[in-house]
């Protein structure tokens, strides 16, 4: 019997954004048809455990202009719609969403967000210094532009000059002289 992977997806007026979560792939065979169905299949885990997927998407899709990457954590799909347009959904069918489709929220944009660019805002991030962390493990960043030496912040006296005593010298009065029974209820 095949397993469901986790689906996340997201959407632009031009196109929907379909993540196949499933961490070392093999065999991973995707395919895309002009009416919207997503098809996958693929192995995983040290088991390989078979995975299977088919979804009927919405609308219909352009195929020609729809990007496939399969990455070693997940099968990241940028697939173009046919016609440009706010789907409201991603599945075709009137039912229930199956438990294994999410929202990706790391991708989302409301319809009245979006920019018009259509494409996914990365922030502007150059990802190329991200590969050399180098010896100190930061990259080679200036923590004191971050206001100063966190270390002046703390006091090491307060804990060597504090007194510790055990629970026995404490004055609990009556309470540590033995116990009481408790009179019977009745």
């Amino acid at each position: 019997m095949s397993r469901h992977p986790e689906v996340k997806w997201a959407q632009r007026v031009d196109k929907v954004y379909i993540t196949v979560q499933l961490a070392d792939s093999k065999n991973a065979k995707v395919d895309l048809t002009p009416e919207g169905i997503f098809t996958f299949s693929g192995s995983a885990g040290t088991e390989a455990h078979q995975y299977e997927l088919r979804l009927e998407l919405f609308e219909k899709v352009n195929v020609e202009e729809s990007k496939i990457n399969v990455g070693v954590r997940s099968i990241f799909c940028v697939v173009q719609k046919a016609e440009n347009g706010w789907w409201k959904r991603l599945l075709r069918g009137e039912g229930k969403t199956p438990h294994y489709v999410k929202v990706d929220w790391d991708k989302w944009v409301d319809e009245d967000e979006e920019d018009g660019s259509g494409e996914l805002d990365l922030g502007g991030m150059d990802f190329s210094k991200f590969g050399g962390m180098g010896a100190d493990g930061m990259g080679g960043m200036d923590f004191s532009k971050f206001g100063g030496d966190a270390m002046d912040d703390i006091d090491e006296s307060d804990d060597e000059e504090q007194e510790v005593s055990k629970p026995a010298e404490h004055d609990v009065g009556e309470a540590s002289t033995g116990t009481k029974e408790a009179a019977p209820s009745t």
